[in-house]
């Protein structure tokens, strides 16, 4: 069947829309699906309920205001621009019918029935609440760039108002920040705020200094940065009390409202309630909800969180044609990171290219993991014993992010901001416009009339 324009899916007999493969997501591992395609000039339509390629593991640097969304957002159609053969498309897919090959996705209030050869899932996570969905109301995540702006907006309106304020009791619980989980997320954002109070506002505003912003992390395990464990888990600790987080460890989070949070200690069931205005939960995450429809149309099951227990070659359930990649799977133990992602989108589009044997199973490569703690303070581990901690391990961080990024403005543009952040005290991207608030006007207050004398 001949391709009616350039990087344009074919019609088939039944007059829908056919390609050879079908992306879904546009995060990591989806990115890298998608290069691996191009370079053997694989058509392939990639679909995607967001407009941009987010890079998630720098959205707490726009919730702190180092970077702007642009830069680690590019539009994925930029990205794809200039392969012929790649077609973006902004949308939702709602059905998967991998028995006849097919699959609906939703777009401008319509529905459409797209054909495939073959089907790469990778939608990522979202945020888990561990079935207390409630929490989800009365605190801020970080999973997508709308979450990271209304966080930033939330942490500026806090210290504006508290510059403000009479009130002594509102001005704390308006400098007082809590952190739910520690890790790289949550160790990260309880650095960054930190560190704003003492190299920003502490500066801009001349009544309120470091000292009075008080910021909590709460992890219900023994140490923080699990996943690291170790000396690299101690001295995340120490580096953050050291620059004035209060780490909070063997404690779980039994209640959550608009002005705080009640945390039970694991040992000893002693509870304590914690009042701050705002409550950041970074305590877990599960499979988007196109794992569930991906799972149905597969016959493929999930663990708790909701990821497709996925074969070892990548597929899905009985299905040789259907793949799953990076956070919406499990397999092995591997752990939610974006390098798994990666690995994982380039061994599937190679499988699906015929650069790869079918049924080969997926190895991933373990380059290393890292976190940065806060200004010149980060730890890094590569393979199972090397392991770095501090300023040098804070510049590895840097440079491996740089790397990653995509773009070289967005590279460029992102090293110039984190110089006048980190170097100097500046934070390019802090904008904030109160919104209006209708204030009833109180009533007029009458003047009395003169009572008038009565004559006897």
């Amino acid at each position: 069947m001949d391709r009616t324009a350039a990087g344009r899916a074919d019609v088939d007999a039944t007059g829908h829309e056919k390609t050879q493969v079908v992306i879904v997501g546009s995060g990591f591992g989806a990115l890298a699906a998608a290069k691996t395609l191009t370079k053997s000039k694989t058509p392939f339509v990639l679909i995607s309920e967001t407009t941009e390629h987010l890079f998630q593991p720098l959205l707490y640097q726009v919730a702190t205001g180092v970077l702007s969304a642009g830069e680690i957002a590019p539009p994925i159609r930029n990205i794809l621009q200039k392969f012929p053969d790649a077609d973006v498309r902004l949308g939702r897919v709602v059905e998967v019918n991998a028995e006849d090959n097919t699959i609906v996705y939703e777009a401008s209030g319509q529905r459409h029935t797209l054909g495939y050869r073959s089907l790469i899932a990778a939608t990522g996570a979202t945020q888990a609440y561990f079935g207390r969905d409630e929490f989800a109301e009365v605190t801020y995540k970080l999973k997508t760039v709308e979450d990271a702006e209304l966080l930033r907006k939330q942490i500026l309106r806090c210290f504006e108002e508290a510059h403000t304020t009479t009130d002594a009791l509102t001005r704390k619980n308006l400098l007082s920040f809590v952190v739910v989980g520690a890790g790289a997320t949550g160790v990260e954002l309880a650095g960054q705020i930190k560190e704003l109070a003492r190299r920003y506002f502490a500066m801009a505003i001349n009544n309120i200094s470091a000292e009075e912003v008080t910021v909590t992390m709460v992890e219900g395990a023994g140490v923080a940065l699990p996943a690291f464990g170790g000396k690299l888990s101690e001295y995340t600790q120490k580096s953050l009390e050291k620059s004035g987080v209060e780490v909070v460890l063997n404690t779980m989070v039994t209640a959550i409202d608009e002005h705080g949070v009640t945390v039970s200690s694991i040992p000893t069931k002693e509870e304590k309630r914690i009042d701050a205005e705002t409550v950041i939960w970074s305590a877990g995450v599960r499979a988007n909800d196109f794992a569930a429809v991906l799972g149905a149309a597969t016959g493929c099951e999930s663990d708790r969180a909701g990821r497709l227990l996925i074969n070892p070659d990548l597929t899905v359930g009985g299905f040789a044609n259907v793949y799953a990649v990076g956070d919406m799977t499990s397999l092995n133990g591997l752990p939610g990171q974006s390098p798994v992602a990666m690995q994982g989108g380039r061994h599937a589009a190679k499988i699906v290219n015929g650069k790869r044997k079918a049924g080969t199973p997926f190895k991933y490569m373990d380059k290393g993991s890292m976190s940065i703690i806060s200004r010149f303070s980060a730890v890094v581990r590569v393979g199972k014993k090397i392991e770095f901690k501090g300023t040098i391990a804070w510049f590895m961080w840097l440079a491996v992010h740089v790397m990653y990024m995509v773009g070289f403005r967005n590279r460029y543009v992102a090293v110039m901001s984190w110089f006048g952040s980190f170097i100097g005290h500046r934070r390019p991207h802090f904008h904030y416009t109160q919104e209006p608030v209708k204030i009833e006007a109180a009533p007029p207050v009458l003047e009395k009339e003169p009572e008038l004398a009565h004559s006897a």
